[in-house]
């Protein structure tokens, strides 16, 4: 199975830059959540499908119900052709997951494709292994985020930055991730907090919202099964309270909410679940 990565690096490879009639909304609900008006999924949930139909299912996301997609590469699709896609199910792509550019020159053909697509913000979604040796690692990436937030802000974007369970190891009197909190200028660097790495990492959720207020402004949503295994589920089926991390959006800062599954038996099925259940917490 392939990984985050692993796709990631296809992706860049791909690109050959460094980055990576409005459907019927069956199960469309009245109501959502307290602090999630509206609710998205990460398209790197449907990947297979996206290779073989993006169209077709960009319109079986839109007919589940989902108003907000997040993308992980484009599919060989230009971003003129991604907004139109977007345009004829009616839904909106608030952000896109990218590589770490290897310089200005690639950072800059990424936002200039994320202006094109529609996008706001632009996401890192992972670290090389290589990039986070040393606990001074840390600090000098900090830097960087800034640097790629400055440019993001120039360009009329937002940076924010994805993370996994590897940040949630110990750096100094905190974690990884306290140190890219606290390095970065909250002008310039957003946060999409990974609710399911988080936990699956020994941290909390709430604790680094309560700490770090009004930084998490995207949201990843996807269970845990009971520890210690802490396996990836459907949303609703593990371990979780979303309730109680949703209802503390003014507190987080909490503008868009993704749901996701990286390696689902059947990804619309694994769609169809998570989106039910987030639709009933209201």
């Amino acid at each position: 199975m392939a990984t985050r990565r692993d796709f990631l690096t296809t992706l860049a490879a791909a690109l050959g830059t460094a980055i990576l009639a409005r459907s019927p909304r069956v199960l469309r609900a009245e109501r959502v959540p307290p602090h999630l008006s509206r609710i998205g999924i990460q398209l790197y949930t449907l990947r297979d499908l996206m290779e073989k139909d993006l169209e077709g299912t960009l319109a079986r996301v839109a007919a589940i119900g989902y108003q907000e997609v997040e993308f992980a590469g484009y599919f060989g699709r230009t971003p003129e052709q991604i907004k139109a896609a977007l345009a004829t199910n009616h839904l909106v792509s608030p952000s896109s997951h990218v590589a770490l550019p290897a310089d200005d020159d690639a950072w800059k053909k990424t936002l200039d494709d994320a202006k094109t697509a529609g996008h706001e913000w632009v996401v890192i979604a992972y670290l090389d292994a290589a990039l986070r040796k040393a606990p001074d690692d840390w600090t000098r990436l900090a830097d960087r985020f800034n640097h790629l937030g400055l440019k993001a802000k120039d360009a009329g974007l937002r940076f924010a930055y994805h993370n996994h369970d590897f940040e949630l190891a110990r750096v100094g009197k905190g974690t990884a991730l306290d140190v890219l909190l606290g390095k970065t200028d909250r002008k310039l660097v957003d946060f999409e907090m990974d609710i399911y790495w988080v936990v699956k990492g020994g941290g909390d959720p709430l604790a680094f919202i309560r700490k770090y207020p009004g930084r998490f402004k995207l949201m990843h949503v996807k269970d845990a099964s009971p520890a210690p295994e802490r396996t990836m589920m459907d949303v609703g089926s593990g371990t979780i309270d979303f309730a109680k991390i949703f209802a503390q959006g003014g507190t987080s800062g909490m503008k868009h909410a993704f749901v996701e599954h990286d390696n689902p038996t059947n990804a619309i099925a694994s769609a169809t679940n998570s989106y039910k259940y987030l639709v009933s917490l209201h």
